[in-house]
């Protein structure tokens, strides 16, 4: 099986929080967005809403500061999953991940990650919108250079129309 990840694009997210919802509900059987592993931030100066969510590191810092070891990666899959049954509730993984992919269960007070449910992420098929994508890693790699070029482009054109 090839390394499948979540690939997340902030120019179609709407903010609707559906995913969230459909997280939690899969998740904890109940439909509230401080339960859901897929977190939107809202950015304020820019009004833009951007969902975050584990995106399965290829060196996972979280596997390294947790002192139990209710934080491992599957190298066959890429898969980094979360034992709530070793976990302390030392939050070490949550203050370690560097883009919040991590969130804490307000009843447990206990960490909470995305496990991707399995290989058939629902945050993927509710949203009507295409701002979450389950992609082969290969496949996330080439839209993300993609879009890196979009994004010079469109630099370089913003650059030239000043210099006129």
């Amino acid at each position: 099986m090839s390394e499948k990840i979540i690939l997340l694009n902030a120019e179609k997210c709407t903010g609707c929080r559906r995913c969230e919802l459909v997280c939690s509900f899969a998740k904890e059987k109940i439909f509230n967005p401080a339960q859901s592993r897929i977190r939107l931030l809202r950015i304020k100066e820019s009004e833009k809403t951007v969902p975050i969510v584990c995106q399965q590191c290829v060196t996972p810092l979280c596997t390294y500061v947790c002192p139990t070891k209710a934080i491992t990666k599957d190298e066959e899959t890429g898969l980094v999953t979360h034992d709530p049954d070793l976990c302390i509730g030392c939050l070490m993984c949550f203050v370690a991940c560097p883009i919040g992919g991590i969130s804490i269960n307000p009843e447990t007070r206990k960490p909470i990650k995305c496990d991707l449910c399995g290989g058939d992420p629902k945050c993927v098929s509710e949203c009507e919108y295409g701002a979450i994508e389950f992609v082969d890693l290969d496949e996330a790699n080439e839209k993300k250079r993609e879009e890196a070029i979009r994004n010079i482009d469109d630099l370089l054109k913003i650059i030239t129309e000043k210099k006129e």
